[in-house]
């Protein structure tokens, strides 16, 4: 139990590794669990979200969520599929990764974001967490759907975070400073917004419009001529106090 709870805190940025076999809290601990947290017992619709972008919208420590919410095509897929998938990739690319391994945490994955089938509810099962975002169901035949959509829960200030999370790690990636991000790479790029909260392209397009008002004018949306996208007006904003200033407004 100790064990697991490392490995989710470390992959959710509530604790860092500051050396070996050493751990203090991280930016997202402070954030929500601190002494002023804004929300410790995770009971806001927003922080489902957040651990949702924090597992899925990243890779370090959760490679499986970021291929399940970025890499599968199919709108209805199996575990199986999931599974084969990765260890593909894998042999492709010269991994060697156990089967059973990957099998049981895609299984892990999902059922984090489903809620077994009636002959399969046990009165000791405890919901998965991130069941209520609603954003994946599992159906007949041990089958698996996303819901794409507007995803009305998720407050827009969590989805500005996740931009600016994905816009600071794409520079970095990329070697670049562009200072303007395509509607494009919001919307359907690998471990974008779009993407990982499964947001069709008119809900992401309604979301960036209003945009500069939650930045205070520090991100401002362009869609005229042809062209969409966003514009950066001051480079801190990507430095991570920044970014999680952002959050702050989530919970106001």
């Amino acid at each position: 139990m100790v064990a697991a709870i490392r490995h989710w805190g470390l992959a959710c940025g509530v604790i860092t590794e500051a050396s070996a076999g050493e751990y203090s809290p991280g930016s997202i601990g402070r954030f929500l669990f601190g002494e002023e947290g804004a929300d410790p017992f995770l009971e806001r619709p927003g922080s489902l979200w957040l651990v949702h972008w924090l597992l899925a919208g990243r890779a370090p420590r959760s490679a499986t969520w970021f291929w399940v919410f970025n890499f599968i095509q199919n709108h209805i897929f199996t575990a199986s599929h999931v599974a084969e998938s990765i260890l593909a990739y894998a042999q492709d690319a010269g991994l060697r990764l156990s089967p059973t391994t990957i099998r049981r945490d895609v299984d892990v994955c999902l059922r984090c974001y489903s809620t077994p089938s009636e002959r399969n509810i046990t009165e000791d099962l405890a919901e998965p967490l991130l069941v209520e975002l609603g954003i994946l169901s599992q159906g007949e035949g041990n089958t698996f759907q996303f819901h794409r959509g507007a995803q009305y829960s998720l407050p827009d200030e969590i989805f500005v975070y996740a931009i600016l999370d994905f816009w600071a790690r794409w520079r970095k990636n990329s070697g670049t400073s562009q200072a303007t991000l395509s509607f494009n790479a919001i919307a359907h790029e690998y471990g974008s917004p779009g993407r990982v909260f499964k947001l069709d392209e008119d809900s992401v397009a309604d979301r960036l419009s209003k945009i500069e008002d939650i930045t205070r004018g520090a991100l401002k949306w362009t869609d005229t001529a042809g062209v969409r996208q966003v514009a950066l007006s001051n480079d801190e904003l990507l430095e991570e106090e920044n970014i999680l200033g952002i959050l702050v407004r989530a919970y106001a």
